[in-house]
């Protein structure tokens, strides 16, 4: 392993290159994108918000003691009153916590409250029912059943609701109510109840999921990360769009989504947003087509989101995937780059993945990516460099031994440039750290050359430049050099040292060639190209729509291109003559089109008289 930032720990170094031209992040969000401390910002028993303590005192006792019950027993965290008054310890998951600070604010005493039942029967909360709940024995017969769960799943199964008196209603001329306080801004949670009298029904008995009656409705918040929102515009702007895959309810999602700049305003329809089970049952060719437009999923399985990375990846899309359960192993492996989290993944998820964020935040993520990107742009410069290099030295020796026989560079010559530039020139030109410049330019994808146009151009320009130069030294080298009053091997020695000179000079300046010609805009040739050719419309939706894209090739909508003329030089160096080819005329002697398009009569006439005569 090594350790690509002080955040981020490779476990395989080829997925440092990979994270570069990653086009797409499938991030959880729970602790990547929020610092997974949740807490409790709105509480209702019945129609009474009892978030805050002192309303918690207009309860009646019955439901405060069965409220309290049911945070106590049904949790798997635990809290611990120290003796001597000192500060409570609540211990458990970030909601379990939340949950269990909420009770003690509500002064439960948890010893207390747990001695007087006891648990005889539990459901472990599973991520697929997205509810757990336990029963337990309240003196010598009574058994009550408590469930907790995401709020709009148990809703549906309670048909009626306890209030602040203890009085018990029918759910049915409610249900739109409480749908309201399932859904405060964060995730939410509810707290159910249920009595089940008769014991001789407890012999061969599962926990009942129906005919609940509603106890409570818990709302907690997780605040997304700091910087969060920063990191996700650089992504943007690098042209990575960034989907955020979690277990919470559709508008929790829709919330925090907003928050941390994954949606805009103008991007709340249901195209971007969709549900797990939604996206489940869509047909593959339907899923790979959403799949696209996709940027948040909520209440998704670890399936949906293995199945999500399938059908980005079958649309040619680079795929980096983040995750920290043991579920979520199936989608880093399956993902171009995984990214497992080091403070909450488990050993599983590490395991599967390629990279580890050692402090579970996504603005590691984009370390990641930044670090990811001088990979590619140094390879593609060392390969021009040296592409450079071996056709100007092979041209010079062979049009050189072909006509004089007298091979100006010889082999410990060509020996040591190789050597020269297969070092140093390798190290000057891999290890260049990244830039900021490589943050605005859209990634590599799967499908682009790893010889562009620019490189092929600034290759043939150079070694032309060092033929010209090398040939001329070489056959006119005497004269230049005032060497023909000295004899012919003598010239010959000192002309060809002389050549081994500006050989090893002419490299260094295709050092400052670039391997990707920095355009000044948000977007390359290339890209643009394939967009408008594949009618890549998620791909203009990536950029902020037609007035994000107008922003990156800095024009205005309205009124168009308003540079002066130096403008109009760059935009034509960076996208090539916005004018139509001209057409192409017919030729006597193309035979393809004299043959098949019939355009030239001509040649049909002078085959038959060819063949016939």
């Amino acid at each position: 392993m090594i350790s690509l930032s002080f955040f981020d720990q490779v476990r395989r170094l080829s997925a440092c290159e990979t994270m570069g031209s990653a086009t797409t992040i499938c991030s959880d969000k729970t602790g990547t994108l929020t610092l997974n401390q949740m807490t409790v910002v709105e509480a209702y028993v019945g129609e009474k918000n009892v978030a805050v303590a002192s309303n918690a005192d207009s309860l009646s006792c019955t439901v405060n003691s069965l409220l309290v019950e049911g945070i106590a027993q049904n949790s798997t965290g635990s809290v611990y009153e120290p003796e001597d008054g000192g500060a409570i310890e609540i211990t458990g998951s970030p909601t379990e916590k939340a949950i269990l600070g909420w009770g003690v604010e509500l002064k439960m005493r948890f010893d207390e409250v747990t001695s007087k039942s006891s648990i005889i029967h539990a459901s472990p909360f599973n991520s697929e029912k997205k509810r757990g709940g336990v029963a337990v024995r309240v003196g010598d017969s009574d058994v009550r059943v408590h469930w907790k769960g995401a709020a709009e799943i148990i809703l549906d199964l309670c048909t009626s609701w306890i209030d602040s008196s203890g009085a018990k209603h029918e759910m049915t001329p409610h249900v739109e109510k409480f749908k309201k306080q399932i859904y405060p801004k964060g995730p939410a949670l509810s707290i159910y109840l249920k009595e089940v009298p008769n014991e001789e029904e407890r012999d061969n008995w599962s926990l009942p999921d129906n005919d609940l009656i509603l106890l409570a409705i818990v709302g907690m918040k997780d605040p997304c990360c700091p910087g969060v929102k920063d990191a996700v515009l650089l992504c943007t702007n690098a042209g990575v769009k960034v989907r955020m895959v979690t277990g919470d309810n559709l508008q929790t999602a829709k919330a925090i989504a907003l928050e941390c700049g994954i949606l805009s305003e103008n991007e709340r329809a249901d195209d971007f947003i969709i549900e797990g089970k939604v996206f489940r049952a869509l047909p593959d060719e339907q899923k790979e087509q959403a799949a696209e437009k996709i940027k948040v999923m909520a209440r998704s399985s670890p399936n949906d989101k293995l199945q999500l990375v399938k059908a980005l990846k079958k649309r040619g899309h680079v795929v980096a995937v983040t995750g920290d359960g043991t579920n979520d192993a199936p989608a880093l492996h399956e993902a171009d780059i995984g990214l497992a989290m080091g403070i909450q993944g488990t050993e599983v998820a590490k395991e599967s993945s390629h990279i580890i964020i050692l402090d579970d935040n996504f603005a590691s993520v984009v370390k990641v990516v930044r670090w990811g990107r001088p990979v590619y742009a140094n390879i593609q410069k060392f390969i021009q460099f040296q592409l450079t290099v071996n056709v100007a030295a092979l041209i010079i020796n062979v049009v050189a031994a072909v006509s004089s026989v007298n091979v100006p560079l010889n082999a410990v010559q060509l020996l040591w440039v190789n050597l020269l530039m297969d070092t140093l020139g390798a190290l000057a030109l891999a290890t260049e750290p990244p830039t900021d410049s490589l943050m605005k330019r859209a990634p590599v994808g799967r499908r682009e050359p790893l010889i562009t146009n620019i490189m092929w151009r600034n290759l043939v320009i150079q070694a032309l430049f060092q033929v010209a130069v090398l040939l001329t030294l070489n056959f006119d080298g005497r004269s230049l050099l005032q060497l023909n009053n000295y004899p012919m091997t003598k010239a010959n020695k000192i002309k060809n040292t002389f050549i081994f000179n500006p050989v090893v000079l002419c490299q260094l300046s295709t050092f400052k060639l670039p391997a990707v010609l920095p355009c000044g805009f948000g977007i390359g040739d290339e890209q643009l190209t394939s967009m408008t050719r594949d009618h890549n419309y998620s791909a203009l939706q990536d950029y902020g729509g037609v007035k994000g894209f107008a922003n990156l090739l800095k024009t205005n909508i309205d009124k168009g291109i308003t540079g002066d003329d130096a403008d109009l030089v760059s935009r034509r160096n960076a996208f090539g003559s916005n004018t139509y080819p001209h057409k192409k005329g017919k030729c006597f002697w193309d035979i393809k089109e004299g043959w098949y398009d019939g355009g030239s009569i001509a040649f049909a006439v002078f085959l038959v008289i060819v063949v016939t005569g």
